[in-house]
């Protein structure tokens, strides 16, 4: 008599793996008969049109030398040209004023220019405390 250990398990382990191998198969294969349906053959439709073939043809000649209707962004071509609500002169004193204006969204913006810095001292004082300095007269010598 030959063993056959698939019909005599020796523990409990071996039985546990034995079904999870044919559970896990038999999920498998109703999984594919599940997803296994065909469809019905249709035939080759039949087509039918109230146009005549030069018709359809003239149709799309006019298709293919106008607009393309599904253009995007720069291949879209040149776009119309929208009538302004105010004439050249206005728009252009408009965006001069805008430039003198400054730029409204900066820090300070309403605070005007800003002031210039008066000074008690001359320039000529100014001056030679900065040549003092660079040269290092104005420091003592150890």
């Amino acid at each position: 008599m030959v063993f056959n250990p698939l019909l005599h398990p020796s523990s409990s382990k071996d039985t546990a793996m034995q079904t999870t191998k044919l559970l896990i198969a038999a999920a498998a294969l109703s999984a594919f008969a599940m997803g296994a349906s065909a469809e019905d053959y249709q035939g080759v439709l039949q087509f039918q049109s109230s146009a005549s073939r030069t018709a359809v043809q003239a149709a799309g000649v006019v298709a293919a030398h106008g607009a393309d209707p599904y253009a995007e962004g720069a291949s879209a071509g040149v776009p119309a040209v929208v009538a302004g609500l105010s004439d050249r002169a206005q728009a252009r004193a408009d965006a001069i004023a805008a430039a003198r204006a400054g730029n409204i969204y900066a820090d300070g913006a309403g605070a005007g220019p800003s002031e210039r810095f008066a000074s008690t001292l001359d320039r000529a004082t100014v001056r030679a405390q900065a040549v003092a300095t660079a040269h290092g007269i104005d420091r003592l010598a150890l």
